[in-house]
């Protein structure tokens, strides 16, 4: 008998954040997720490290844990490895996550453990009162920048691709059914899902994705990417993609001699990444849209799974499965 779940079974306690935080939104949709992917608490772990973010494990009924800074991935990775029939959620906010997480944080991704790593980016730190972040821009003013940043930053996308990621997907916080979806995609991925939530911070960094924190916004800076669909955008798809030489533009459909068969189709299971990464980075380029959805989701041998493979192969080489064979199989002397 197959048991049915709701959003009410996965929530826990009372949520401490701001007034109109990203982390509400995103809560919801992930309880809601749980709840339609049908994996019972029990057999569900919500590992977080430090930051506003981090306080997610508090509010799911689940097993759950709080690590401490930037060890989420690590934390994860062991409790993945020691226990594969887990489904386990890693929570990070973008300073957690790429800062001192960031080396845990790339490993991950290229041993390709079956986890789904989720990075709550508002490029700030909220939780000790606006520092910039690895992802704040350039000449980003804060507390710990008062003249404005002079280094570049993180961009999610571009690690996760770099490190050999076989997942990405990027949703905003406050849009709820593209959240979960992106979700349920990333735990039905066999591998390391990284998906990037873009929310803004109330407090320190409020409005920093305001082009499209609302359904108007997204409309007009926003593409939603689905596999098999072609790549466009606008109030009425009025607006393509379409290759360019090695790159990609946008191109008004039924001007300049552009076609609704002249715009790319998405193909979120291409090996090649190029088309994908392009997808992903297009929120860095004048005049592109924000790249919503599924962009990358190419199958892979799992760390975890080719680890127990490794043991199974060796174990049965072996004259012995226990200590006590261990001792018996070699040379044993009796002292009297």
């Amino acid at each position: 008998m197959t048991t049915t779940y709701t959003a009410n079974d996965f929530k826990k306690g009372q949520p401490r954040w701001c007034p109109g935080c990203g982390d509400h939104f995103f809560l919801a949709s992930l309880h809601k997720a749980m709840a339609e992917l049908g994996v019972p608490p029990y057999q569900t772990a919500v590992i977080s490290g430090i930051g506003c973010s981090s306080r997610l494990p508090y509010y799911v009924n689940t097993y759950a844990m709080q690590t401490i800074h930037g060890r989420a991935a690590a934390i994860a990775t062991g409790a993945k490895v020691a226990n594969p029939a887990l489904t386990i959620w890693q929570i990070s906010g973008d300073g957690d996550g790429l800062a001192i997480g960031g080396n845990h944080f790339i490993h991950a991704m290229r041993r390709n453990i079956d986890l789904n790593m989720i990075l709550l980016n508002n490029r700030i730190y909220g939780l000790t009162k606006g520092q910039y972040s690895p992802t704040s821009p350039r000449g980003f003013v804060s507390k710990s920048s008062p003249y404005g940043t002079v280094e570049d930053p993180f961009r999610p996308a571009e690690l996760c691709f770099g490190a050999r990621g076989k997942f990405f997907a990027r949703a905003v916080a406050n849009d709820g059914p593209a959240t979960v979806e992106v979700l349920k995609r990333a735990c039905q991925h066999k591998g390391a899902s990284v998906c990037e939530i873009l929310q803004n911070c109330m407090i320190f960094n409020n409005g920093c994705f305001e082009s499209v924190y609302t359904k108007d916004g997204r409309k007009r800076h926003a593409i939603y990417v689905e596999d098999g669909k072609p790549l466009v955008f606008g109030e009425n798809n009025e607006f393509g993609l379409v290759r360019q030489g090695f790159d990609i533009k946008v191109v008004e459909i039924g001007k300049d001699g552009y076609t609704l068969d002249d715009i790319l189709i998405h193909d979120s299971h291409c090996e090649d990444n190029t088309l994908q990464l392009k997808l992903a980075m297009m929120d860095e380029r004048e005049g592109f849209p924000v790249a919503l959805g599924v962009i990358r989701d190419v199958e892979a041998p799992t760390y975890d799974a080719c680890i127990y493979a490794q043991l199974e192969e060796v174990s049965g080489k072996k004259p012995y499965h226990c200590f006590e064979e261990l001792l018996e199989t070699n040379d044993v002397w009796e002292v009297k």
